[in-house]
């Protein structure tokens, strides 16, 4: 097992990182919150996989709990769902010294994190990420929210965690698809600033996929990179906006598809906007042509589409794309802000980026498919 630490003062608190670390989610919650009862949030199949064991778990700890579900899938990040969700923890008399669990990929963190953000004014919550993505991304760094129809987390809170217990073991159960969505968050860390780590991803790519002792390695060193700059930055004022590498195209491709994940899932999104914004640094002379190959070569191996015309069903045309884009939370009093790259592993925040530049180079995009 590996521990990273989020280093935030009074409200630090560990990622602990490992195989079987469920088992051992009851005797963690008991030391971290002796007496504190738990409300677990997950959706309905991950309730049937994993839901037995934490229970028994927290059992074994003597640590009372109820559970709230909800239906799986992006359509849950909703404010519909999320009043829901607070109506289960308020009718479960959650007090403000017990504790959310969300047991879940990134939609359920999101979720259940905004969820005990806002209910008594602030609960402490636990992640235990079930899937890769939310392991190496969202479950860490405080970021919670819903989804609006104008675009994906645009209603949301900063509200750390107290603990994360990322248990490798439970990526197993992952479908295929998932597993290579959040193996694209993780190759954004090495594109930001590590090119060293996307060198060794280059290398490892295969033993990570075959969940041998690379996998741990990759988590943690993803999530060593995500701890450093959260505790630098935590409410993205600053260097924090880098982690949204590929994020702000592709939020836009996740708006344009109406958050239907039988068409595209966050992590096929990101590895889609990560190519763009390497060929759009390119189309702007600040990367050259061998880096953004390299880039779609790394994601394309590992099953991953990088092109707009691989979405299913299509795309709305530009300009609407431009505008579900001018919603992006980087914004600032108009100005459209970018991650770029200057080269492999040489990623900047872009403010002012000339809208009429995207406009043309994404009409370029769609007109190829």
């Amino acid at each position: 097992m590996q521990t990273v630490k989020v280093d935030l003062g009074r409200r630090s608190y560990d990622i602990a990182i490992g195989g079987g670390l469920l088992a051992e989610a009851g005797e963690r919650i008991a030391a971290l919150r002796p007496g504190a009862r738990v409300v677990i949030v997950t959706d309905d199949n991950l309730a049937r996989v994993h839901l037995s064991a934490l229970q028994a778990s927290l059992d074994k700890s003597g640590v009372a709990h109820s559970t709230v579900t909800v239906a799986p899938g992006e359509a849950s990040k909703s404010m519909t769902v999320l009043s829901q969700v607070i109506s289960g923890l308020l009718q479960a008399r959650l007090e403000r010294n017990d504790l959310v669990v969300a047991l879940g990929g990134g939609v359920i963190g999101d979720l259940a994190g905004f969820a005990a953000a806002v209910t008594r004014r602030g609960v402490d919550f636990v992640q235990i990420p079930t899937s890769l993505l939310a392991q190496v991304d969202s479950s860490v760094g405080g970021k919670t929210g819903v989804n609006a129809a104008e675009g994906k987390n645009l209603i949301g809170a900063f509200h750390q965690p107290v603990l994360v217990i990322a248990d490798t073991d439970l990526l197993r159960t992952l479908p295929p698809r998932e597993f290579r969505a959040g193996y694209a968050e993780v190759v954004k860390y090495g594109l930001i600033d590590r090119p060293e780590f996307f060198e060794w991803l280059e290398e490892n790519r295969e033993e990570i996929f075959a969940f041998g002792p690379a996998l741990e390695q990759a988590i943690a060193t993803s999530c060593t990179a995500k701890a450093q700059v959260v505790s630098a930055d935590e409410t993205e004022s600053g260097a924090r906006a880098l982690l949204n590498l590929g994020h702000t195209f592709g939020h836009a491709l996740e708006a344009a598809t109406g958050y239907d994940g039988t068409r595209l899932v966050h992590g096929e999104a990101v590895a889609i906007g990560t190519t763009l914004a390497h060929e759009f640094s390119n189309r702007m002379n600040l990367c050259d042509a061998d880096t953004v190959s390299r880039v779609r070569r790394h994601l394309v191996a590992a099953g991953l589409p990088v092109d707009t015309g691989e979405v299913p069903g299509g795309l709305p045309p530009a300009d609407r794309l431009l505008d579900y884009i001018g919603q992006d939370k980087k914004v600032k009093r108009g100005r459209l802000t970018f991650i770029l790259t200057k080269g492999l592993g040489r990623s900047y925040i872009a403010d002012d980026v000339p809208p009429a530049e995207v406009l043309a180079f994404l009409s370029g995009k769609l007109q190829k498919r």
